[in-house]
């Protein structure tokens, strides 16, 4: 990781009006924006996702395996830039929550896994997307038995070291 990056990350967040004792308390390791991304196709919104070619591998073996298993696994996003991040923050400020509020469920810019384009949100038919609820579902549990097979790992579990609310939706690609 360069200076550069970090240097325009601090940039990124002064311009939000995160402070610098909030970057400072963040749990979570920066992570650089991947580089190279492929597409994988819309999302559960018709939205266009890309992640890494490798993060795309896994996640279509793990998809097939779940469908061989009658569970259908479903992509709500994957790949999100710095920029997109900030976008995501102005609009909670703008619906009025506070940062401290908006950080214990949402990464602060330049900290998201998102970022490297080996995170997935996902979800199941009949599962409202990004809810704890998802926990629940067959897709969960068989995601709970078999995502490690596939390179992935649940980011946040419940009483994570890192101070995100437990988010059942959030895989990570370590092979990506």
């Amino acid at each position: 990781m360069t200076q550069l990056y970090q240097t325009f990350i601090d940039q990124m967040l002064q311009q939000l009006g995160v402070s610098t004792e909030l970057q400072r308390n963040c749990q979570l390791p920066l992570q650089v924006e991947a580089a190279e991304l492929v597409s994988a196709g819309p999302d559960i919104f018709g939205r266009e996702q890309t992640m890494t070619a490798t993060t795309l591998h896994h996640w279509a073996a793990m998809q097939a395996a779940a469908a061989d298993a009658n569970v259908i696994l479903q992509l709500v996003s994957a790949f999100r830039s710095v920029d997109y991040q900030c976008q995501l923050i102005r609009n909670k400020l703008d619906r009025g929550q506070c940062f401290e509020d908006i950080f214990k469920v949402s990464a602060i810019p330049g900290y998201s896994e998102h970022h490297t384009g080996r995170a997935l949100d996902l979800t199941s038919p009949g599962s409202k997307p990004l809810e704890e609820t998802f926990e629940l579902t067959d897709a969960f549990a068989w995601l709970q038995a078999n995502a490690r097979h596939f390179d992935f790992s649940l980011s946040y579990p419940p009483h994570n070291s890192f101070g995100i609310a437990y988010e059942p939706w959030h895989w990570y690609c370590a092979a990506g």
